[in-house]
């Protein structure tokens, strides 16, 4: 998993509340295992119009968020039911930081898992992200994890709050199989003691 230390780019404004999993990827995208691919279903329903041309008023197909890598979202964020093809798919189109006053909490652990940092806010700073993020690629947001800071193209700082251990992950690119291979000497020296004390097993 890709670490996550600082970000800075472009932060795309979605004020919709309740984006549920199957608005970030529709069900027909779900016939592959593979995290890759999935950007171009990203939002398809809104990004696209019914003959598969691009909807050019949905904010991600307008050139100055086209490139957008932090999403400044709505209340509620992930609710729905629990694919993991969701934080896959933000993540391969190239979104890498999700910003909202709740997320649902099977997506908000997915988040994790796959390298992607969702901050909570208060509505009060969520409505002044908003307001830099609708000013298209000219105001860039930047996100530092290790001293849990947003920055505005202003100066403004909005601090958030995380996880100690969640933090510790994605600061070392550190998912569910990195955190057992950080322990391999330990699981090593056990299957040896193993061997040693039960030889007939």
């Amino acid at each position: 998993m890709e670490k996550f230390d600082k970000l800075t780019g472009v932060a795309a404004p979605l004020p919709i509340i309740n984006i549920d999993t199957d608005m970030i990827i529709p069900k027909q995208y779900l016939k592959t295992i593979k995290r890759t691919g999935l950007g171009t279903g990203l939002f398809s329903e809104m990004r696209y119009k019914e003959d598969g041309s691009k909807n050019d008023e949905f904010v991600l197909n307008k050139e100055a968020y086209n490139k957008a890598n932090i999403l400044i979202a709505g209340d509620n964020f992930g609710c729905g039911s629990s694919r993991e093809h969701a934080p896959w798919a933000l993540l391969d189109f190239g979104i890498r930081c999700v910003i909202s006053t709740s997320f649902a909490d099977i997506f908000y652990n997915n988040c994790f898992k796959n390298g992607i940092l969702p901050i909570v806010v208060s509505q009060e700073e969520l409505d002044k992200l908003m307001d830099d993020a609708e000013r298209g690629a000219n105001a860039t947001l930047s996100v530092d994890l290790e001293a849990q800071e947003i920055k505005g193209p202003d100066g403004g700082t909005i601090c958030f709050e995380i996880d100690p251990f969640r933090k510790h992950c994605l600061l070392n690119g550190l998912d569910d199989i990195g955190l057992t291979m950080e322990k391999s000497d330990a699981i090593k020296a056990f299957e040896n003691n193993l061997k040693e004390s039960r030889s007939w097993v």
